[in-house]
């Protein structure tokens, strides 16, 4: 039987993705948060895992991406 909460998991975790430079992209606070750790250390796995990821997993945005994702 499927649990009743995948649905909802998958609900959030969809409605954090953006398209940022036409890709479909998940800010790091976004992620951490679904996966119930600190941004702060999810930053520091992938980058001492780094060869685990690709090469484009992560990329800093701009300040106008930025500001443009807070919505103000």
């Amino acid at each position: 039987m499927l649990d009743s909460a995948l649905p909802v998991a998958v609900e959030l975790a969809a409605r954090r993705i953006y398209l940022i430079r036409g890709r479909r992209v998940m800010l790091d606070s976004d992620l951490a948060a679904l996966c119930g750790v600190p941004t702060k250390r999810l930053n520091e796995a992938v980058k001492r895992h780094a060869n685990r990821f690709p090469c484009d997993f992560m990329f800093p945005l701009t300040v106008d991406a930025a500001w443009a994702l807070s919505g103000v």
